[in-house]
């Protein structure tokens, strides 16, 4: 029992050391899907939604090896399952010396191995946008302008250095239109950090002074170009910022650092015109 807790607290560890650490999302963790069983449809808690949500998977479903072919969806060839557990409660019964019945409880611990549906040939059926998005006709421009591939769905946002693209939650999913437009431009910061483009050092881990400087950076970028397309356009990720202020303290130039990389970053995006680009090729 005690190396399973063991190997559970390791895994949290190195997600944690890896950048998985979670922060306040500005958009509906209830319409974009809380990770869930495919079959049961009901939501893991617990230390199994932190478990699941570490593994930053587009797809909030999730199941047993048999519980996928029970749907006939059939988990891909060399995917790697997750483990979570699940604590029952058992009661044993003891009569003790003066022939009394004395009951004991506790909890005991059982794991499973589940697989995302990412990992599967699952086809989710699509649900359409129950809520209302307005759309900022400027600010679509400008992400269009860029000429960024943005693709949408799923539960986080990030930009993928190895396809060179950009995954947001859909728009309805925000809490308002101006967290999602604040979150592509922070994503779109990232995009510009390519090396083809302004060519940052990303850093390779959390706490990494790197890693935390292009985090700023990208907030930063975020700020500004929010204030020049006059949304509100305060920091969306303030808690996860602040965790990492503690490893740029032994260099008092990181916040001018930042300001000046995220002035060159919005210069850069508010400069691009790829419809201009495609007219001219």
């Amino acid at each position: 029992m005690s190396n399973q807790y063991q190997t559970i607290t390791d895994s949290i560890i190195k997600a944690l050391e890896s950048g998985s650490a979670p922060w306040v999302k500005p958009w509906n963790a209830t319409t974009s899907g809380l990770d869930r069983n495919v079959v049961t449809d009901r939501p893991y808690n617990g230390i199994n939604r932190l478990l699941l949500g570490m593994q930053n998977r587009t797809s909030p479903l999730w199941a047993t090896y048999n519980q996928w072919q029970s749907i006939g969806a059939q988990v891909q060839k060399g995917e790697k399952s997750t483990t979570i557990v699940l604590f029952k409660p058992v009661s044993t019964e003891r009569t003790n010396s003066q022939g009394e019945t004395e009951i004991s409880s506790f909890a005991m611990m059982k794991s499973f191995a589940v697989f995302n549906a990412d990992q599967t040939d699952y086809q989710a059926p699509t649900n359409s946008a129950t809520e209302p998005f307005n759309a900022i006709a400027q600010c679509e421009e400008r992400m269009i302008k860029t000429g960024a591939i943005i693709n949408h769905g799923g539960d986080r946002a990030f930009y993928q250095p190895s396809t060179d693209s950009i995954r947001l939650p859909i728009p309805s999913d925000f809490d308002n239109e101006a967290s999602y437009y604040a979150t592509a431009f922070h994503e779109l910061a990232h995009w510009t950090g390519a090396k083809h483009r302004l060519d940052r050092t990303f850093g390779a881990r959390f706490g990494d002074s790197n890693y935390a400087l292009e985090e700023l950076t990208a907030e930063l970028t975020s700020a500004f170009l929010c204030a020049d397309h006059g949304i509100d356009g305060k920091l969306q990720h303030v808690e996860y910022i602040a965790s990492w202020l503690k490893a740029l303290k032994d260099d008092n130039h990181a916040i001018f650092k930042a300001s000046a990389m995220a002035q060159k970053a919005s210069d850069y995006i508010l400069a691009l015109d790829a419809s201009e680009q495609r007219m001219v090729a």
